[in-house]
């Protein structure tokens, strides 16, 4: 009976090692399981060298981090002409300063039915500058009202100024000698080329009357005296 027993105990104890024996293996076959999921991709799913990698966000290579900017063309000018049909003189110095010039103001008149007036613009300034162009002329009546005076058809020359030199341009208009003069004027007001400051002149000694009105006086460009 009691061999029995003892056999009867030894059939379970195995049954017991066999039965942990099993569970032991099914616990490490979920492990394997387990870690597998969630492991990071080979190496070799990763590109090894950046150039390869796609376009980047900015749409260039990842292995180019400057972005390219475009120079601007070295003949433009500031008023975006090219520098080679740009005439060369006058735009390429400071205009003349106002405050840098001395105006004069005198009878030209070269018969006694046309009215000139030439005017003088001397550089007392210490370095070279631009004339060219057309003067702003208002000219003033005695009424003290200033008018202003048209452009003449006419191109701009180019009129460079070294200190102590001069341009001239001049006014022009028919003169009327009937004594009916519509007009009385008592001085001229000269804005320089490219300035916007102006200096007041008397009106010549000996000029003839304007025919009709200040609208019929006309401004001629600068040039070189």
């Amino acid at each position: 009976m009691k061999n029995h027993t003892r056999r009867t105990s030894a059939f379970a104890a195995l049954g017991v090692a066999a039965a942990l024996s099993l569970t032991a293996c099914a616990g490490d076959e979920s492990g394997k399981d387990t870690a597998g999921k969630g492991s990071v991709p080979p190496a070799s799913s990763q590109p090894s060298d950046p150039a390869k990698a796609g376009p980047s966000p900015s749409g260039g290579t990842a292995d180019k981090g400057k972005s390219q900017t475009a120079k601007p063309s070295s003949g433009s000018t500031a008023s975006g002409s090219s520098g080679d049909s740009a005439p060369q003189g006058g735009q390429n110095v400071e205009p003349c300063k106002t405050r840098n010039l001395t105006v004069e103001a005198k009878n030209a008149s070269p018969d006694a039915s046309t009215g000139t007036i030439d005017i003088t613009m001397t550089n007392r300034g210490t370095t070279t500058c631009s004339a060219t162009g057309f003067a702003g002329i208002g000219i003033t009546d005695q009424d003290t009202t200033t008018n202003p005076i048209e452009r003449g058809k006419a191109e701009p020359r180019i009129t460079d100024l070294k200190p102590g030199e001069a341009a001239i341009f001049n006014l022009s208009y028919e003169i009327d000698n009937s004594g009916n003069s519509l007009t009385r004027p008592t001085g001229i007001q000269v804005t320089p080329p490219n300035q916007t400051s102006h200096v007041n002149v008397k009106w010549p000694a000996g000029a003839g009357n304007i025919k009709g009105f200040y609208t019929d006086v006309k401004v001629y460009p600068t040039h070189n005296k």
